[in-house]
């Protein structure tokens, strides 16, 4: 059973949408023994880094998620703005401490790239293909305003090119992360997550 963790940042309906469109097993929790049942847990979010943090603190579920994706080593996979807190700080509005599950920073996109937010369709270059094999295409649909930059570049799955090169995806052990939304990418989307939930 797929845990899509609750902590009041958004767009959770959506992704139990699509998990369910795969006849893959999910729920929306945020109860500490479902997620200590599941056999992966998601982390999707929209929203400024500090407040996802302050969320996931009153909630209690720092700790547990710490415990069941870094001592468990429990499938785990962020979406956008669940990506980002991966890193050990964030500067959006303020400087915050995230997870640090991952070591690097999230900052604002450099001003040089188009508009701020990335937002809209782009391809993406596959780095490692683990979770991105047998995509019908490499389009994938982004919104952001802020990117992770991760002090590893072995990490890093997939980047994107809007005006400058961006971290698209990340994959660190049982960790898997994406910055674009999967749920709303369509066919392509849906592959990526079925690959990931499927995965041996």
């Amino acid at each position: 059973m797929v845990a899509i963790i609750d902590y009041g940042m958004g767009n959770v309906a959506s992704v139990q949408k699509a998990i369910r469109f795969l006849k893959i097993d999910c729920c929306i929790t945020s109860d500490f023994s479902v997620i200590e049942g599941s056999t992966h847990i998601i982390l999707p979010g929209v929203g400024a880094f500090y407040q996802g943090m302050k969320n996931l603190k009153e909630r209690g579920l720092i700790e547990l998620l710490s415990n069941e994706v870094l001592r468990k080593k429990k499938k785990f996979m962020g979406i956008c703005l669940g990506m980002q807190l991966l890193a050990e700080k964030g500067f959006e509005s303020c400087e915050s401490d995230g997870l640090g599950w991952v070591k690097g920073e999230v900052v604002r996109l450099d001003p040089k790239s188009k508009i701020i937010p990335h937002m809209g369709w782009n391809n993406i270059e596959v780095r490692n293909d683990t979770f991105f094999k047998g995509i019908p295409n490499n389009d994938f649909y982004f919104i952001h305003s802020y990117h992770f930059v991760p002090e590893s570049p072995d990490i890093i799955a997939a980047t994107v090119n809007y005006e400058l090169e961006y971290v698209a995806s990340i994959q660190h052990d049982n960790i898997f992360a994406t910055q674009f939304h999967p749920e709303k990418s369509q066919n392509s989307g849906l592959a990526v997550l079925k690959s990931f939930l499927t995965h041996a």
